[in-house]
């Protein structure tokens, strides 16, 4: 009887041969272990039951080792998939970058709020990519009214031509720009917006981020030498 019960609670064969004389209060604490599962019952003179063995007997070493390797490994697999995921999309903006294809600009006013804020930086792309319409963000070259280059202005395209000029405005400002930059005028056609990389392009920030970077260098080398 007691090896139907065991076999059922534990889902594998087994037979219990029950002892010829034992204390009162004897215990005994079987636990079947698989790849993705463990099972423990605890047979007592009263009944089966099914329990955690880690609240009754310690784990060996050995398992312990293997359940930290095992954790470690996945840690390991995990952060080398997202350092390659990064290199490449670093490698791509780079190469972008380098041919000017595309262009990224960290934005410092608030006119653009709340859709771009200080600190995000705008990837955009050349007019020869993307032609501007109406609704499309533009980065255009700010002029005086004697044509001298004043400044880089990030706004939305809302209204006018490229022949006659493009009425250009910052989503939170009331009216729109002066000027109405032409093609010759726009630098390029934003795509999308990281938000807040821009805020850690300082000194100060990117000394953190050295610091960090070469602490967890640190972290990882040491696990490496205690595996070996």
């Amino acid at each position: 009887m007691r090896t139907a019960e065991i076999s059922d609670l534990l889902g594998v064969s087994l037979k219990w041969v029950e002892p010829g004389a034992t204390k009162r209060d004897a215990m005994a604490l079987i636990t079947v272990t698989t790849k993705s599962t463990e099972k423990s019952i605890l047979i007592s003179p009263r009944d089966l039951f099914l329990v955690d063995a880690k609240n009754y007997v310690l784990a060996p070493q050995e398992r312990k080792d293997m359940k930290r390797s095992s954790s470690i490994k996945i840690l390991r697999r995990f952060l080398k998939i997202v350092n390659w995921i990064l290199l490449a999309i670093l490698s791509f903006f780079t190469i972008l970058l380098a041919t000017n294809t595309a262009q990224a600009r960290v934005v410092l006013t608030d006119s653009m709020s709340p859709k771009i804020k200080p600190g995000d930086v705008v990837i955009s792309v050349s007019t020869k990519i993307k032609t501007p319409k109406i609704g499309d963000v533009v980065t255009y070259t700010g002029k005086k009214f004697d044509g001298t280059p004043v400044a880089l202005f990030t706004h939305r395209v809302i209204g006018g031509d490229l022949t006659t000029g493009l009425v250009v405005k910052g989503d939170r400002n009331q009216n729109p720009d002066v000027q109405h930059p032409t093609l010759n005028d726009i630098q390029g056609v934003v795509l999308f917006t990281m938000p807040f990389i821009g805020l850690l392009l300082t000194p100060q920030n990117l000394t953190l981020i050295l610091f960090a970077f070469f602490g967890l260098w640190l972290i990882f080398d040491a696990l490496r030498l205690s595996k070996q």
